[in-house]
């Protein structure tokens, strides 16, 4: 049997048919590289355990608030690891409205930051989110003219049902650049 068309089908259906708004560009499987992000009003729930805890229930929880506020789902998606916290962002159409906070999610303006990027391809784990957390915490020790300004944090593109070979993600670390020492004069 000819499974060629199967394949070719399924590779079309998770890599490529987005029915989401982007927050930004997806960076690049395996590229590292610095993102200046834009300020996003950020839906965010948080639980005390981790973010790869099976049942820390996020999702569940933004979900609950993007169907009931009427909200359009965007990507990517945003987790602090630990604690566990992820992030829905409210897209260009739906800012108009006005959203306040629940008992489970947070309402809040994310301000422009610039973070050092590496595109992932592969399913959504603490082994591979620390090993590309790894690569960038080198890359900043290699690029003297940038220092870390917060913990990196994980950026996921596509949803639960997606086979985790299709699945695209990346970790972000906040960097700022390194203010230059200058030289004082001895008299």
């Amino acid at each position: 049997m000819n499974y060629l068309p199967l394949i070719v089908f399924l590779f079309a259906s998770f890599t490529s048919v987005q029915g989401y708004d982007s927050m930004h560009e997806k960076t690049p499987v395996g590229k590292i590289m610095v993102v200046n992000l834009p300020e996003r009003l950020a839906l965010e729930a948080s639980s005390d355990e981790s973010y790869f805890s099976e049942n820390n229930g996020l999702f569940r929880k933004l979900f609950r608030y993007i169907n009931k506020n009427d909200i359009s789902m965007t990507t990517p998606v945003e987790a602090d690891i630990k604690p566990g916290k992820m992030r829905f962002f409210v897209g260009p159409d739906d800012q108009i409205k006005s959203y306040k906070s629940s008992t489970d999610v947070i309402v809040r303006t994310i301000s422009p930051s610039k973070v050092v990027a590496i595109g992932i391809r592969g399913g959504y784990t603490k082994q591979r989110f620390q090993e590309n957390r790894i690569k960038l915490l080198q890359w900043v020790k290699n690029n003297p003219k940038y220092e870390s300004s917060g913990e990196a944090y994980g950026v996921y593109w596509n949803g639960p049902f997606v086979p985790g070979p299709f699945k695209r993600s990346e970790v972000h670390l906040p960097i700022n650049r390194k203010e230059q020492k200058q030289k004082q004069n001895n008299p």
